[in-house]
């Protein structure tokens, strides 16, 4: 059961999350700007969420310009500052990088405020996901009843501050999330989905209630020691490499946002690498572990036999 405060905790801490993001974007349209660059991706347009992109074209901007669009993002929290047609359920990403000249105390000023805009953007979360006791099809209705146009995926997303870095590059991860299960389980999955009684569209309820029985019709037939796995693939994600020469030691970091690198006084500007165009077809994979051979049973589900 939810508690009655959980709706004006939310409201309490986005409001700390809007102040601190104010308050942040200031800071950083004051600081001397050494040099930034950031990424636009083609936005995802509403119904498409789920449709692969084997492609991403990648459009670059440098300088005051790229400063202005990432001060933009960091604070676009709702739907009402983004055209009608983008989807409301993904959210936006801008890879990037900021370099700012600062003070030793702007540096610590800048650390501090992104650390408790992070905390609340998790306490927010954590709200949503947790206190608010919903399953997880009930929270996106709950959120944009109290919160209308609340864009829940780019409030949760952190800020990056880091000191002085030696080179920021630029990349692509291309994952799976992988989840194993027994034969049970999957029948359970099942049986619990016929028990539901929705529709999916463009099939009537009498018509998905028969595709489901027919899927767990298939289940039932294998043997009951097989091994099952769900194997979906993750939306491709832009990521930064960072390189410290001083420890000889290399980063990589999902880049959703903008990293705000500053630098001291006397510290050279970091060698900032660009973004290529994502190209499904030309992907190098550096190290890809040998998969055991699956057969796909449920396309829907992303579900595999393995062999």
């Amino acid at each position: 059961m939810m508690r009655y405060t959980v709706v004006e905790e939310m409201r309490e801490t986005l409001n700390i999350i809007e102040d601190g993001l104010a308050t942040f974007c200031q800071h950083i349209e004051a600081a001397t700007l050494l040099a930034a660059r950031v990424f636009t991706l083609p936005p995802i347009v509403k119904g498409e969420e789920l449709t692969p992109t084997p492609q991403i074209k990648v459009e670059q901007h440098i300088g005051r310009q790229a400063r202005q669009r990432a001060l933009q993002h960091f604070s676009h929290l709702y739907l009402q500052q983004q055209s009608e047609q983008q989807s409301t359920r993904s959210a936006t990403r801008l890879p990037g990088v900021i370099c700012l000249r600062v003070s030793a105390p702007m540096q610590q000023t800048l650390m501090t405020l992104s650390t408790s805009i992070n905390q609340a953007k998790h306490r927010f979360q954590q709200l949503i996901a947790v206190d608010s006791g919903l399953p997880a099809t009930a929270r996106f209705p709950f959120v944009h009843q109290h919160f209308p146009g609340l864009l829940t995926l780019n409030a949760y997303r952190m800020l990056n501050v880091y000191p002085s870095l030696d080179s920021v590059n630029f990349g692509w991860a291309n994952k799976h999330v992988i989840k194993r299960y027994s034969q049970q389980d999957v029948i359970e999955m099942l049986e619990k989905s016929l028990k539901a009684g929705r529709a999916r569209a463009p099939w009537s309820r009498e018509e998905w209630a028969e595709k489901v029985q027919e899927e767990l019709e298939l289940i039932k037939q294998l043997p009951s020691d097989c091994r099952l796995k769900i194997k979906r693939p993750v939306k491709v994600q832009p990521i930064a490499r960072l390189w410290q020469s001083n420890q000889q030691k290399q980063t990589q970091v999902a880049c959703p946002n903008p990293l705000i690198l500053t630098c001291l006084e006397g510290e050279a500007i970091p060698e900032l690498g660009s973004l290529q165009n994502y190209d499904e077809e030309n992907i190098t994979h550096r190290h890809k572990p040998d998969a055991r051979s699956a057969t796909l049973i449920i396309p829907r589900l992303w579900l595999w036999k393995e062999d």
